[in-house]
């Protein structure tokens, strides 16, 4: 089995060096392309007017080191590259990856938050495209972020899922949420194992703030101070709530916007 791994922290962060060095041991191959600079919330954005500059990089961290491709792109740009160009070019024509994993992201992806996540889209691009994909997000808190404890979490529930899935493996257009509770270095059960709970997505909107500042023009502008993980609700069950109590939370995701049960009622109304 071979796999492809990005992000939207870059390719620098340590979340992807983290993920890499837990799970890289479970695949034949790993081919790691990652976007040049932070992409955080840059959602499904593409480039199309510009070129795509990519630079080859040694990373090393956590006393790990591997290679990746730095693209100076957005994580669907990596992700639409890689499968396109460069993973032919690295394992042979008509070649591709069996999985696609996105992460791990420094931050949590939960709730509708998984609209604006670079992390998300970059899975779900892939997905698009025919190759199953796993997004991978750590929530942080106000200690020193483990990411190598939480990759350890990670790993757990991607082997969970592949394994007990067994020959289906995951389908061709299958996109798959998780996300890691909080492992801080002043925590001394990070290492202790996590429930694993399978949930839907909240859906309830964040409370936004911005404070006004003013420029040296005297120009209003603002400046966000939402933290991202303040929603007005979190239904119970949800990865939102869960997430808070500490699960890895599992969300499957579907990328057809369509609202099904609205298409009759819509039909009548057009068609009188």
């Amino acid at each position: 089995m071979r796999a492809l791994l990005t992000n939207d922290d870059g390719a620098h962060a340590p979340g992807l060096a983290a993920l890499h060095q837990a799970v890289h041991d479970l695949f034949d191959d790993v081919l790691v392309v990652a976007p040049l600079t932070v992409q955080s919330a840059t959602s499904h954005g593409i480039t199309y007017a510009d070129p795509i500059m990519t630079t080859e990089v040694r990373i090393e961290q956590f006393g790990h080191a591997f290679d990746a491709i730095a693209v100076d792109g957005r994580p669907a740009d990596c992700t639409k590259l890689a499968l396109s160009t460069l993973w032919p070019a690295r394992f042979g024509r008509n070649t591709r990856p069996d999985l696609v994993i996105s992460g791990m992201n420094m931050g949590a992806n939960v709730g509708i938050n998984v609209i604006y996540s670079g992390t998300v889209a970059a899975a779900i691009e892939a997905a698009f495209l025919g190759v199953p994909a796993i997004a991978v997000s750590q929530h942080l808190g106000k200690g020193v972020a483990d990411y190598p404890a939480a990759a350890t979490h990670a790993r757990r529930a991607i082997e969970k899922l592949l394994d007990g899935l067994g020959r289906e493996r995951l389908e061709a257009h299958e996109m798959i949420n998780i996300n890691i509770p909080r492992c801080e270095f002043d925590d001394d059960d990070r290492h202790e194992p996590t429930p694993i709970t399978v949930c839907p997505m909240n859906t309830h909107a964040v409370n936004d703030r911005y404070e006004r500042r003013e420029s040296p023009a005297g120009d209003a502008y603002y400046w966000s101070t939402s933290d991202g993980m303040d929603f007005a609700h979190a239904d119970e069950g949800t990865d939102v709530e869960l997430l808070l109590r500490r699960h890895i939370t599992v969300t499957p995701l579907t990328y057809d916007l369509t609202r099904r049960s609205r298409m009759d009622r819509m039909k009548q109304a057009i068609d009188g």
